[in-house]
């Protein structure tokens, strides 16, 4: 549901000429599990603790292109 809706949105403000791909930021925040689901893994950056890494893409405006979840040990380089 979340997906289609943001696919829509963006749609939209490409239509409107309102994206501005021209610049980029990638950026990753780890979270630590209190209870531990079957993606999440030990962190390499939080001390070994278990997490997950929630990654985001945004677009000159901030505005979010993309979103994804990895466990905590995954390297940012490979995702």
């Amino acid at each position: 549901m979340w997906q289609r809706r943001h696919e829509l949105l963006l749609s939209e403000l490409r239509a409107a000429d309102l994206l501005d791909p021209s610049r980029a930021a990638v950026d990753p925040g780890h979270i630590r599990a209190m209870k531990c689901g079957p993606a999440a893994g030990p962190s390499l950056v939080a001390g070994g603790k278990v997490g997950s890494k929630h990654h985001l893409m945004v677009e000159a405006h901030g505005i979010p292109l993309a979103a994804i979840t990895t466990g905590g040990n995954r390297n940012d380089v490979s995702n």
